[in-house]
């Protein structure tokens, strides 16, 4: 029902977005190491959202008769110099992961695979919201230009985030 190409590249995206909750993981441990609880939430729910995503890919290809191979995941960075630069990373990550998905998404249609390629939609919607997401919260890092009352407060805000 799937193509050997189509299900390799899926099957590398379960391995990208597996990663992508390792990534997130690794910095909410780092910011709780640093004190910022509300930084940490935020990246562990971000963590726990990257897991979901690995799963919808799983669940996918064994609806369609596909087989799941997983791979090592690559060890993530674990120190960051700043906040900002811990959200800089994210969303550099996010626009890698927007390459990949539309690269999945073209092979979709390359493929005549119509089944995959209404499957991605979602995570083509939902990637514009993720980098969207990001890049507001890094240019709120730079509007507060290291006020540290600002910065506790930004702290407090992520943390507000819903599971």
């Amino acid at each position: 029902m799937i193509s050997d190409k189509m299900q390799k590249a899926l099957n590398e995206q379960i391995n990208a977005e597996l990663f992508s909750s390792y990534l997130y993981l690794s910095m909410s441990t780092y910011f709780e190491s640093e004190n910022w609880l509300g930084f940490s939430k935020w990246m562990q729910v971000q963590s726990q959202e990257e897991y979901s995503h690995a799963m919808k890919f799983i669940k996918y290809l064994n609806d369609v008769d596909g087989r799941v191979l997983l791979d090592g995941i690559e060890k993530p960075k674990s120190k960051w110099k700043t906040p900002l630069e811990v959200f800089e990373e994210s969303h550099k990550h996010e626009l890698y992961i927007t390459e990949r998905i539309n690269s999945l998404a073209g092979l979709a249609v390359q493929e005549k695979d119509y089944s995959t390629s209404l499957f991605l939609n979602y995570f083509i919607t939902e990637q514009v919201e993720e980098v969207s997401t990001v890049a507001q919260i890094v240019h709120k890092f730079k509007l507060l230009n290291d006020n540290k009352t600002s910065l506790f407060l930004l702290d407090r805000e992520l943390g507000m985030r819903a599971q």
